[in-house]
């Protein structure tokens, strides 16, 4: 069956300005070299949603954050200054720089593209969708920050508690920081289990996500977080799935999986420290497409992030045809350095993964 992938050329005014670090040129570069590299045929098809609507959007944000952020976003892409509050509901990373993009109308359009994407997946159209500019997984109900407006990968949780009353749904991030967003709407959530694999967070924006934070109340044990050593590589990725993601989603058995992440756990991002290659991110894709077994192989899978231009659009076409199965050849798009050649941080990735164990075992018979 084909992939679903959700685009719509209007996603590149998801751009906070020149001179920004997120800029919305990645869109169309990648819309562009996905069909360079893979024709749609019977490979994938692609769907343009429409705007999410107020309403959809206080199923995850308070009004008044809504209400500012689409004035203050709206002023500054006509070049007007807006007096609110703006450090009250938005951090400096979210600050414009120079003339934007329509942001917040593009925000609102990821937000559509997740809540189309689990539609199309629960009404059995389509096994496994993919949004292009999804996963921006730092916004929170009443604060928008890391580049991210509005978080669509808890907006697809809660989506997908609310209308098909799913009540085992597993958060796969796999981006290089910590989903902070996320993990606060779902920290004493038993139905939504979230494994966060990231950069460690005592070098890395956004400095949560440490490997004691593990939930509370009833969502205690359910708030994995997998803070990987610099320079972690594909040896240690591939050991934290076979060690920790697949024994505690056989416990779990989830009745979806939503993935989030891009390119920027790759050895030569711009903002990161990870050390993954191109062929890292099909497995991760593999490994997700594997863990999909268990769930009649439905995955929706949300990709945004990654700061190095030249790798974005290879580590991209990785996940997805790791997670689709499509046979393309991913090869880097320079030369891996000599220390990235072998993963230089096994040994401290094992270290981390038995202190998660630890963490953990009371919680999941499997690490016992």
């Amino acid at each position: 069956m084909a992939v679903a992938i959700l685009y719509r050329e209007e996603l590149k005014e998801y751009d906070f300005g020149p001179g920004h670090s997120f800029r919305g040129d990645r869109y169309p570069l990648f819309h562009q070299f996905l069909r360079e590299h893979l024709p749609e045929d019977d490979n994938y098809r692609i769907i343009k949603a429409d705007w999410a609507s107020d309403q959809d959007l206080l199923l995850i944000c308070q009004e008044d954050y809504i209400t500012f952020t689409k004035e203050y976003y709206k002023a500054a892409n006509l070049g007007l200054s807006y007096t609110g509050p703006f450090h009250r509901f938005h951090s400096g990373d979210n600050a414009i720089v120079g003339k934007p993009g329509k942001v917040e109308e593009a925000a609102r359009l990821v937000v559509a593209q997740a809540k189309t994407a689990c539609d199309l997946v629960q009404e059995d159209k389509f096994r496994k969708a993919v949004s292009i500019g999804g996963g921006l997984h730092h916004a929170k109900p009443s604060y928008g920050e890391g580049f991210c407006l509005y978080n669509d990968v808890a907006f697809s949780a809660r989506y997908l508690v609310q209308k098909y009353n799913l009540q085992r749904i597993l958060i796969l991030d796999t981006d290089a920081h910590a989903g902070n967003g996320t993990s606060e709407y779902f920290y004493d959530d038993a139905r939504v289990l979230l494994i966060d694999i990231h950069q460690d967070p005592g070098f890395l924006y956004p400095g949560t996500g440490f490997a004691h934070q593990i939930g509370s109340g009833d969502g205690r044990g359910f708030n994995i977080n997998v803070p990987m050593p610099i320079y972690a590589g594909y040896d240690s990725y591939k050991s934290v799935f076979e060690e920790l993601v697949q024994p505690i989603a056989d416990e779990f058995q989830p009745q979806i999986i939503i993935r989030n992440g891009g390119s920027d756990p790759h050895f030569s991002d711009g903002l990161t420290n990870l050390g993954l290659p191109v062929e890292g991110f099909k497995m991760i894709g593999e490994k997700v497409r594997e863990l999909a077994e268990l769930c009649q192989d439905k995955v929706i899978d949300l990709i945004a992030s990654g700061y190095n231009r030249n790798v974005l659009p290879f580590a991209w076409l990785a996940l997805i045809s790791g997670l689709a199965g499509f046979r393309t050849g991913m090869e880097e798009p320079a030369e891996i350095p000599q220390r990235f050649r072998q993963d230089p941080s096994l040994t401290e990735t094992r270290m981390v993964i038995e202190k998660v164990k630890r963490n953990l075992r009371d919680y999941w018979s499997c690490l016992r």
